[in-house]
């Protein structure tokens, strides 16, 4: 994929996060690169076959202090080349980069991966549902209840 479109569809992904939390992203830089360089995952202690997808590098917004300011803005980093090497079709890129912000913009709020792990979950089981919906199929909750139409917050 072309880095303009892969550029893109980051780009429409920030702009499906929620008003309610993309208002509170201030001074954050998103951006994009091929693939993590080898001696930042040596130095998490990321082994191949693993890689990144993407990347947090800032100051929480739970571990500010009252005079934080006057920084450079926080960075979170969307890795293409791992993203597109799990994908088959450009709609698992969307999947990849929409499930990668989530995390990573996980870490700005300052969430920890328990937490993040949850909106992840919550993330795949309305798009489930939305798919499930599009094609007419029905489509089970985890605990293999079927899902209705209940609202999602």
């Amino acid at each position: 994929m072309r880095r303009e479109r892969f550029r893109r569809l980051v780009s429409e992904a920030i702009d499906s996060i929620p008003a309610r939390f993309r208002q509170h992203l201030a001074n954050v830089a998103i951006v994009v690169e091929d693939e993590p360089a080898s001696d930042l995952l040596a130095e998490m202690e990321i082994e191949p076959p693993d890689t990144l997808f993407g990347l947090y590098q800032g100051t929480p917004l739970t571990e500010r202090r009252w005079d934080h300011g006057n920084t450079l803005p926080d960075r979170i980093t969307i890795y293409q080349w791992p993203i597109e090497d799990v994908s088959d079709t450009e709609d698992d890129v969307v999947t990849e980069i929409g499930e990668t912000l989530i995390h990573e913009i996980g870490h700005y709020f300052g969430l920890s991966e328990e937490e993040i792990e949850e909106i992840e979950d919550r993330y795949w089981d309305r798009r489930h549902r939305r798919l499930g919906s599009q094609t007419g199929d029905a489509v089970e909750t985890a605990d293999g209840a079927p899902n209705g139409d209940e609202d999602d917050e």
